[in-house]
């Protein structure tokens, strides 16, 4: 047994900016101590393996998993999506809300507001994200329009109490009247503005960028794209140094060469992986409920009926395979935009998104197959996949 003084020794440890062979990371009290080549001598060792130490991954986009929805409102299903993501290497996560009546959505960020504040069994929650009722209809995408409602700092004073001021990120469509004031309110409280399910021009989406907005919720889907009269809400994301684009990487909702321009336009620094993941993730074809909505999963691509995407039922760890794999991206670059970007984007990178000294011990085990073997916080292991012996044999204090 440790005594909460350790070495992980992996095949290869991917740092903020290198890939270190055979490198030994020192844990102590639950932090990155030290990371080297050859370990002090009477510390001891453990052997991950043939497998790769990489950051835990942040989810900060994501409805549910394993038959749970955020929007559930209930604890028990938090802990489910909780320990659900730990298998996929995550660490923590934003609960994301979706359009439904206000009195469920109030409900919903009252749940996550008190489970942001609790430690949880698996993947840590992060704060809110609230994906819904501010929006238009002309790209609602798997949103009910008839629960849409004016963004007004009332409702943003409901939310924002109602998740004990965990609200992280707020999305919005920008062309309502008066968004410049919303978004300026909503950054002096902290809270990040995305841009989503909207028609907005560009020289509206522009405007909201200048105004405090920092970026483009699952970009390309759900706002207006780019014409070569109106590079459209996608444009002004695209070309904002600054913005952030979320991706869905799974090859459904981008084409490859479309999460090549994004990287081209981006780089490695402001494109974050985000699963999207409704509570179909994790479970077979069949049909599901997102918020209000019937949505259909088939051959793991949920729709509504009208043929709508809906989300998603992918896995962070699958994204960052999609990224090398289909847009020939970096694997550490692909690494950092499901860590490190995200971190940053939410003003955790001082503890959390990359394998540096002084941050917290939260790390995913994952193979040269993408496959997670086991993921660690604060160094203690979440989750251990069955068969793997070097972390599921040992006591831990």
């Amino acid at each position: 047994m440790n005594n909460g003084k350790y070495y992980l020794k992996a095949a290869k440890v991917f740092t903020e900016q290198k890939i270190i062979t055979q490198g030994y990371v020192l844990v102590e009290n639950s932090l990155i101590k030290k990371i080297e080549n050859v370990p002090i001598s009477d510390v001891e060792v453990i052997d991950l393996g043939d497998v790769n130490l990489i950051p835990g991954m942040i989810d900060m986009h994501i409805h549910g998993r394993e038959g749970c929805d955020i929007m559930d409102a209930k604890m028990s299903s938090m802990e489910t999506i909780s320990l659900s993501l730990a298998k996929y290497g995550v660490v923590g996560f934003l609960g994301t809300t979706v359009t439904a009546n206000w009195q469920q959505t109030l409900d919903a960020f009252k749940i996550v507001g008190q489970a942001s504040k609790r430690k949880m069994p698996g993947a840590q929650v992060l704060g809110a994200y609230n994906e819904g009722l501010f929006f238009t209809e002309t790209h609602k995408g798997a949103h009910n329009e008839k629960f849409f409602l004016p963004l007004t700092k009332d409702r943003i004073d409901a939310i924002y109490q109602a998740c004990q001021g965990m609200l992280k990120v707020m999305a919005l469509a920008p062309e309502f009247e008066d968004s410049t004031e919303v978004i300026q309110y909503l950054n002096s409280l902290g809270v990040k503005v995305m841009l989503g399910h909207t028609n907005a021009t560009y020289q509206q989406a522009k405007e909201a960028l200048a105004a405090g907005a920092c970026g483009g919720v699952h970009i390309f889907n759900g706002m207006s794209g780019i014409h070569h009269r109106d590079p459209g809400c996608a444009g002004a994301v695209l070309m904002n140094k600054s913005a952030l684009a979320e991706v869905i990487a799974d090859g459904i909702h981008l084409h490859p060469t479309i999460m090549q321009l994004i990287y081209a336009l981006k780089g490695p620094d402001k494109m974050a992986l985000i699963s999207d993941c409704i509570n179909a993730g994790g479970f077979s074809d069949g049909r599901y409920r997102l918020g209000e909505l019937d949505v259909f999963v088939k051959n793991g691509v949920a729709r509504t009926k009208e043929g709508s995407l809906a989300g998603s039922t992918l896995t962070l760890n699958v994204s960052v395979k999609n990224l090398v794999n289909m847009a020939k991206i970096p694997l550490l670059e692909a690494i950092n935009m499901a860590s490190l970007v995200p971190a940053k984007h939410l003003d955790l990178e001082n503890t959390l998104g990359s394998i540096s000294v002084n941050k917290r011990a939260c790390f995913a085990v994952m193979d040269d197959n993408f496959e997670v073997q086991a993921t660690i916080i604060d160094g203690q292991p979440v989750y251990v996949k069955q068969g793997y012996k070097p972390l599921s044999e040992l006591k831990f204090v």
